[in-house]
């Protein structure tokens, strides 16, 4: 399901072109680090944003990822104004809230936002974020999806994905929790963003 949610998510809605740059948030789990991979395959610039220096150290050092940005400890308005001078054109949003709200700001005219998540809502209350202004001004499209919506093809974003993971273009990584009885803090710790990549629960 990661897989392919990171394989049409962004490259049905984002369509992404050959030296594009793209941003990523929850870059470390297990969709966003896909996304940005695929990216990289597809010849664009990518730029992961991220809550810890580990996490961004394994995106740039072992995935390829151009830039991170550590949002609890450095301000993602000015870092990417620094690591992304030309602008944003394409945005896989696993997050929300005021963190999407920067983002937006940075992209350029007829930029692509795909929408897989709202991390930032899912345990708060609901606060609407200002996005009108750049999404009208930039003349950007936004976009849902669910995974499902691709029921028909999940087998071509199976097989496509398998190839790029034998052709060591593609790599992931698991944070392995072993016991049922750790199901209740491998859940809790999605939230405090503990996990990388895929958090799984080995019984």
């Amino acid at each position: 399901m990661p897989g392919n949610t990171a394989y049409f998510g962004f490259l049905e809605i984002c369509t992404p072109r050959v030296g594009e740059t793209v941003v990523v948030t929850s870059a470390g789990g297990a969709i966003g680090s896909h996304v940005g991979q695929i990216a990289k395959i597809k010849g664009c610039k990518v730029i992961g944003i991220t809550g810890s220096d580990e996490k961004g150290k394994w995106l740039v050092d072992e995935l390829g990822f151009d830039h991170f940005i550590n949002y609890k400890t450095t301000d993602v308005d000015t870092a990417l104004t620094k690591v992304a001078p030309e602008g944003v054109d394409c945005y896989f949003d696993n997050v929300g809230g005021d963190l999407s709200s920067i983002i937006l700001r940075h992209m350029n005219a007829f930029g692509r936002i795909s929408l897989c998540g709202v991390i930032s809502a899912y345990n708060e209350d609901i606060k609407a974020s200002t996005i009108q202004r750049p999404l009208i001004s930039f003349n950007l499209k936004m976009e849902g999806f669910v995974v499902s919506r691709w029921t028909d093809r999940l087998n071509e974003g199976i097989q496509q994905n398998l190839k790029w993971i034998k052709e060591g273009k593609l790599k992931y990584r698991e944070t392995v929790y072993t016991g049922f009885e750790n199901t209740f803090t491998a859940f809790t710790d999605l939230f405090k963003g503990v996990n990388i990549g895929k958090a799984i629960v080995k019984i």
